[in-house]
């Protein structure tokens, strides 16, 4: 046989088993597109099925089932973007047109305006279902700073279970806002007159959580002595105690004082250089030993940085940090014992926000202060907050149940009100302090919708005209409105004829 027939039998014999491979390949991958569609289609089937027996449970009125409010479901949708999200009111339309395309809902991007409306609505509405209750519980009272011209009084409920419950530090969602007043000032008389109102409404606490003011400490001393059939005991704030004995400590310390030089000093010069990333955190002027904590450890690890022996490189970051922070080496004694007293005292304040004051965190915070000199103010000033409080916890035979002693919370929930409205230079305290009772508590959807119904946005507009006095804006509006030249829609004007 010629070789030439036996290399055209084997290509023919090649090309045939190609041809048969790809009709094979072409074949499995069409049962497999068929196998896919099929799994599609019986999903199809069953996803309709249940549609199908969902619009036949539904109620029906003139044998049509009755569809739900699309217009509810976006106004709470857009109340909740406000409140779990912590965006602001102009946010809400450009989130909702970027989730447009996801969501089932066709309706009308609405303006930031509609927003606001609906989320004063729906606050008003849960404001005024404060009523009284069985439980035991305390009230946290405190004015926000001032915005604008004015201040806000709040009293948060806070139920004397809710620190056991929750096994935690208290925040906004464990409280119920149960009062709101607004003043262009406050005073011992003026706090008492508020607390007398808001606590007719809502009933009387068993204790009342509030900062070292002295406007408010005359408050709550004047509403108690009114009523000395009622015990109200008095719980002093241990963040804004533990801040005042830290300061009566430090404030006049000089070498505290040049402490806060060399700091100032040196974040000046290494703001906008290469050693921007050692800059020590914000030097507050009001409430500073609140958050002193953050600087003694910031001073700490610059010591620590800076420090050792031998000659730093020349130009090496070490060589221009040790010589932007000269004079802090000088302070080291000094710095040692300031930032173990604030370590110390964060430390006990940790305890006590968290786990609140019982018999048992009584005595691991008597433990904790022991670490403190026995001289030392910050110890002698939080010892005898220890045996004051303990002593009402006593008083209130609540066993073994810890005692809320923070005001944070309401710290909290100032901090988020001014998240969402967004201040400016103009800013003022005005109708949207009816934020505040929604951004207390764990609402749901139902009753965010169930608020929107019962308040109208006539009742709405009536309430904020009762208690909120007009902004300055309004009024600015007013006067000059008064004063603007009016000009008549039709007919002809008439010269004044001169000379």
């Amino acid at each position: 046989m010629k070789v030439s027939k036996i290399v055209d039998s084997r290509d023919n014999w090649k090309g045939k088993a190609k041809s048969r491979g790809s009709t094979v390949r072409t074949l499995r991958k069409t049962a497999k597109a068929h196998k896919a569609q099929r799994a599609c289609d019986q999903e199809r089937i069953t996803r309709l099925e249940n549609e199908i027996t969902q619009l036949r449970t539904q109620p029906r009125e003139h044998g049509l089932p009755v569809e739900k409010d699309a217009s509810i479901e976006h106004r709470t949708l857009s109340v909740l973007i406000v409140l779990r999200a912590i965006v602001s009111f102009r946010s809400v339309p450009r989130i909702l047109e970027v989730f447009e395309p996801l969501l089932r809902i066709k309706m009308p991007i609405p303006h930031f305006t509609s927003v606001i409306n609906w989320t004063l609505r729906a606050g008003i509405a849960i404001f005024k279902q404060v009523s009284l209750i069985s439980e035991p519980w305390v009230a946290i009272i405190d004015c926000s700073i001032d915005i604008g011209t004015r201040k806000a009084l709040v009293v948060l409920r806070v139920l004397l279970s809710a620190l056991e419950s929750k096994q935690g530090a208290i925040g906004p969602r464990d409280c119920q806002c149960i009062g709101l007043e607004v003043s262009h000032q406050w005073n011992g008389q003026l706090v008492s007159e508020a607390l007398d109102k808001i606590f007719a409404k809502a009933g009387m606490p068993k204790a009342i959580i509030k900062d070292g003011g002295s406007d408010l400490n005359k408050g709550v001393r004047l509403f108690c002595e009114q009523r000395p059939d009622h015990t109200i005991y008095t719980i002093d704030d241990i963040g804004h105690f533990a801040a005042n004995g830290l300061k009566a400590l430090f404030a006049k310390s000089k070498s505290f004082i040049k402490f806060l030089e060399i700091t100032t000093l040196a974040a000046a010069r290494i703001r906008q250089t290469n050693l921007a990333w050692l800059l020590p955190p914000k030097i507050r002027t009001k409430g500073r030993f609140q958050g002193i904590t953050e600087l003694a450890t910031w001073a700490q690890k610059i010591l620590t940085l800076t420090g050792g022996q031998g000659k730093a490189k020349n130009n090496s970051d070490l060589k221009k940090a040790r010589g932007v922070f000269t004079g802090l080496a000088k302070l080291r004694p000094f710095l040692h014992r300031f930032c173990q007293t604030c370590s110390i005292t964060e430390l006990f304040l940790k305890l006590m926000k968290t786990h609140g004051l019982n018999e048992a965190t009584y005595l691991a915070g008597k433990d904790i202060l022991a670490k403190l000199p026995q001289r030392s103010l910050v110890r002698i000033r939080l010892s005898a907050w220890l045996e004051k409080h303990i002593t009402i916890h006593r008083h209130l035979a609540i066993a073994q149940r810890p005692l809320l002693v923070s005001s944070d919370a309401i710290e909290s929930l100032f901090g988020l009100f001014k998240t969402i409205v967004q201040r400016n230079p103009q800013a003022e305290l005005n109708r949207s302090i009816y934020l505040l009772p929604l951004l207390c508590g764990n609402r749901s959807c139902s009753e965010i919708d169930l608020a929107l119904k019962s308040c109208s946005h006539t009742q709405m507009l009536s309430q904020v005209e009762q208690t909120v006095p007009p902004t300055l804006r309004q009024q600015r509006r007013q006067q000059f409105k008064k004063c603007s030249t009016l000009v008549p829609k039709s007919g002809n004007l008439q010269r004044l004829e001169t000379g």
